[in-house]
C-alpha cells in the first residue's frame, strides 16, 4: 500500500519517524556535549614529576638499597653529624675561654692607663726629695718638715699603687734584662760583672706580671763575666714570683 503524503506534517516541519537525527552516529561525543580527545583527565592525588622533596627522594632511594649499603650510608651520616657537633663544641669552648681571659685581663689591668699617669707624680716626688738631701735637713727645720711631708705623700702613693698590683722594678745592681730595663748608656766598670745596672735614671714599674714602664738604666761593661748564679743571672724576678717571662704588651 502506498504511503500517503500528509501536507500538515510538511507544513509544521516535523520529521518523519524514519528520519534519524543528524547528530546521531557521530563518534567522539558524549552526553552533555563533551568531546572525547583521547587524553586522560588528571586524577586526584597525582603529583607532578620532580616535585617530591629531596628528603623523600633520598628516603625512597634508601628503601631500595641493600641492607649493607643502607647501614654504610647511615654510619657515614652519623660520622658527619658527630664531626660537626665536635667542631661546634670546640668553637664554643674557645669562645668561652677567650671571654674569660678578657674578663680576667680587664679586671687585672683596668687601671693600667691611670697608673701610667700616676707614675709621673711618683717621679716628681722622687725629684723633690733629691733636692732636700739629709745633710741639709739637719740644719733647716723648715726643709726637714717639707721633706717629711713629701715622704709621707710618696708613701701613700706607693701604697695606693701596690693595692692595684703596681710595683717598682728594683734595677740598681741587678743584671740587665731587656724585658724590664732600657739601657741609655754603657760605662766601663771592671769592678762589677758586665751587664750590671749601675745607675737608674728613671724607675721602672710592673702591674702584676705585665710591664708598665721599663727602667732607664746605665749598664756596665769591661768587668768579669756574669755567672748564672751571680745576681739575677740575667733573668729578673717578677712580683708574681716567676723568673722572667714578663708581658711587655702594656
Amino acid at each position: 500500500m502506498a504511503q500517503q503524503h500528509n501536507p500538515a506534517q510538511a507544513a509544521n516541519g516535523a520529521e518523519t519517524p524514519n528520519e534519524a537525527p543528524e547528530h546521531e552516529g557521530q563518534e567522539g561525543t558524549h552526553p552533555g556535549g563533551t568531546a572525547d580527545t583521547g587524553e586522560q583527565s588528571p586524577q586526584a592525588g597525582d603529583i607532578p614529576q620532580g616535585s617530591v622533596p629531596d628528603e623523600e627522594a633520598q628516603a625512597a632511594a634508601a628503601d631500595n638499597m641493600a641492607p649493607e649499603e643502607r647501614i654504610a650510608m647511615l654510619e657515614g651520616e652519623v660520622q658527619r653529624l658527630k664531626t660537626e657537633y665536635m667542631r661546634a663544641l670546640a668553637d664554643a669552648e674557645n669562645s668561652k675561654r677567650m671571654a674569660e681571659k678578657r674578663i680576667e685581663d680587664n679586671s687585672k689591668y683596668a687601671v693600667s692607663n691611670f697608673a701610667k699617669e700616676m707614675l709621673t707624680v711618683a717621679d716628681n716626688l722622687d725629684r723633690a726629695l733629691l733636692a732636700a738631701p739629709e745633710d741639709k735637713r739637719k740644719n733647716n727645720e723648715l726643709l726637714k718638715n717639707l721633706a717629711v711631708g713629701i715622704e709621707m705623700t710618696q708613701k701613700t702613693l706607693t701604697g695606693a699603687l701596690e693595692k692595684y698590683g703596681v710595683q717598682k722594678v728594683e734595677a740598681r745592681g741587678a743584671a740587665f734584662d731587656p724585658n724590664l730595663h732600657q739601657a741609655v748608656q754603657e760605662v766601663e766598670n771592671p769592678d762589677v760583672p758586665a751587664g750590671t745596672c749601675v745607675e737608674v735614671y728613671q724607675d721602672g714599674y710592673l702591674i702584676r706580671d705585665r710591664l708598665l714602664r721599663p727602667a732607664m738604666v746605665v749598664v756596665s761593661r769591661g768587668g768579669p763575666k756574669r755567672d748564672a748564679g751571680n745576681g739575677n743571672g740575667g733573668g729578673a724576678q717578677t712580683p708574681e714570683g716567676g723568673q722572667g717571662g714578663v708581658d711587655t704588651s702594656a
